[in-house]
C-alpha cells in the first residue's frame, strides 16, 4: 500500500543518545526523559523505555480520535479513557516487532456505541493510520 500524502500541521522533533539506554529529548525542551530497557529485557528499568513512550503517545492519540468522532456521532464520551498496550518481541524473520492493544471505557454509552465510537476513532487516529497493515493492532471496550 503506498503511503498516504499528508498536508503537515506540525512536526514534533526528538533526538535520541545512546538508543535504548540513554536519553530522549524534543527540541522544544518539553520532553527530556531517561531511556533504559526494561528488567524484563535484561536491563535496569530505571529509566522509561520506547514502548512506553509509543503506548502513551498512542493512547493520548485515540482518546483525541475518539473526541473527533463522538462530536460528529454527538455521543458523550466524558469520563472515558484510552488505554494502550504495546508489546515488543521477536519476529518470525528474526527481527523484532510491536503489537498494540487498545482498550477504551467510556461510561456513558452502551457497549455496542462504544465499540462502533472505537471502530470509527480507529479509521480517524494518525497512530492507526499509521501502524495500520504493519502492526497487529487489537481493539476492546471495558
Amino acid at each position: 500500500m503506498p503511503a498516504q500524502p499528508v498536508e503537515v500541521l506540525y512536526t514534533a522533533v526528538a533526538t535520541a543518545e545512546n538508543g535504548r539506554d540513554g536519553r530522549v529529548a524534543s527540541d522544544d525542551g518539553k520532553l527530556d526523559v531517561v531511556v533504559n530497557p526494561p528488567k524484563e529485557l535484561g536491563g535496569s528499568g530505571a529509566g522509561t523505555n520506547p514502548e512506553q513512550l509509543f503506548a502513551a503517545g498512542y493512547s493520548a492519540c485515540f482518546q483525541g480520535a475518539l473526541g473527533v468522532v463522538a462530536r460528529q456521532e454527538k455521543a458523550d464520551i466524558s469520563g472515558s479513557t484510552v488505554t494502550a498496550e504495546v508489546g515488543l518481541g521477536k519476529t518470525p524473520e528474526g527481527g523484532y516487532g510491536l503489537k498494540v492493544a487498545i482498550s477504551a471505557t467510556i461510561p456513558n454509552v452502551d457497549a455496542a456505541t462504544a465499540l462502533a465510537l472505537v471502530e470509527k476513532a480507529h479509521q480517524v487516529c494518525p497512530y492507526s493510520n499509521a501502524t495500520r497493515g504493519n502492526i497487529e493492532v487489537t481493539l476492546s471496550v471495558a
